[in-house]
Formats: structure tokens, sequence, C-alpha cells
């Protein structure tokens, strides 16, 4: 049955505006951004298969545009919708933390460093420059790396804190492997990254490791 058969309280846009946001599933914010199916398949009943296929929305987000339009009704104009939508929300977030005490929102931090590592096939070290207000001055990838491992060094991140004249810093880099728990190689570099700026007077106030979904602070586990 087409969603505009369908009760109006079950449609996703009626009950959106009905109930907000918050209260649609995955599936039903997925339809709304198709906002139509293909033959026989509702929006919503296409939009469960795209999650059922990429394993969730972290899937989906990842794909690439040759594997997003692998899926039956996905092409290329769809994929670059979803990529601008995604780097609006991310640039929203990035505006955010330009404008506030990242210190007093740590949720915004997770939400852009989320969106912006999660679902990497590859390690990605980056840092947030932040000025003596905790705001964010400017975001960089400061090195790349392999499926398991990322070479950092201490030296080139002192020169790019001082080239934007930091505060502080926060520091995060990805796990593809999708477990965002700190090995002993994460803890002994954040100590010699926190070593090395502590000599010109930057400080580092966090390090946040992301994968499976979630995004793994030193700082709350008292490993900073």
């Amino acid at each position: 049955m087409a969603i505009p058969d369908w009760p109006e309280s079950e449609r996703p846009r009626e009950k959106l505006l009905k109930h907000g946001v918050a209260n649609l599933s995955d599936a039903e914010l997925l339809a709304i951004f198709l906002r139509t199916g293909v033959k026989g398949k509702s929006a919503v009943d296409l939009a469960r298969e795209l999650l059922k296929h990429f394993d969730g929305l972290t899937g989906l987000f990842a794909a690439n545009l040759d594997i997003f339009c692998r899926v039956p009704g996905m092409g290329p104009a769809k994929y670059t919708q979803l990529q601008a939508v995604l780097e609006m929300a991310r640039r929203a977030l990035e505006e955010k933390l330009k404008t506030g005490d990242t210190m007093s929102s740590p949720k915004s931090v997770r939400d852009y460093l989320r969106l912006s590592l999660e679902g990497k096939k590859h390690e990605i070290f980056v840092g947030i420059f932040l000025d003596p207000q905790n705001r964010a001055i400017a975001t960089e990838e400061l090195f790349n790396g392999t499926l398991t491992q990322t070479s950092v060094y201490p030296r080139e991140v002192v020169k790019r804190a001082l080239h934007h004249n930091a505060a502080a810093i926060i520091f995060a880099h990805n796990h593809p492997s999708g477990v965002a728990e700190p090995s002993q190689a994460d803890e002994i570099l954040t100590q010699s990254l926190k070593q090395a700026l502590a000599l010109v007077d930057v400080k580092v106030l966090d390090h946040f490791i992301i994968g499976g979904g979630t995004a793994m602070s030193f700082a709350e586990r008292g490993l900073i």
C-alpha cells in the first residue's frame, strides 16, 4: 500500500509534524528523505531494505557511490542528496563548536566527530584546535593511516598548534574495526602528545576514539 493510502497518523511526514522528529524510526526518517518508493514498495519499505542491506544508518552513510548505486532504485541523484545532508549536518555542528565552549557541549563534539569519522575504511587522526575560550578555531585531518594504525608525529602536531595559535586541542581518531577502546599504543601516544604540547603551553583537553556508533573519551576514563 502506498504511503498516501496509510492512516494519517502513520505517515512519516505527518507523524513528524505532530509528534516531533525524535519519535520517528530510522526507516521513517529515511523514507522522508527518499520521498518515493519503487514499484511494489513504499518509501518506508525501501528504507527498511536499505537499512538492512547496509547494516544501519552508519553503513548507509559510509557507502561509496558505486556500492550505493548497486541497490535497485538508488542512483547518483539520491547519493549526492544524502551526502549533502550529511555535510550540512557536519557543518552545522562545526559552527556550534566555533561559537561556544566545546567543554560545555560535549554531545556536540561527539556528534561532530562521529559524523566526520564514523564508517571510514582507514584510520584518520584529527585535531580540533581551540582558542582560550575553548571555541574551535579549526579542525584538521592531521594524519591518515591504514585499516589498523596511523603514524602520528608529535612535532608536526606542535607545529599545527602554533600555526593556529591554539590554547588547547581535542584529538580524535577512528577505529575501522568498530571497537572504540583505546589500545596501549593509543594511551602512550596521547601522553606523548600531551607532554610535547605542554612545552608550548597548549593543553590537551580530550582524545576521542570513534567506532561502533560510539565516541570513547579519554578524559571521561581518566586517561588524560
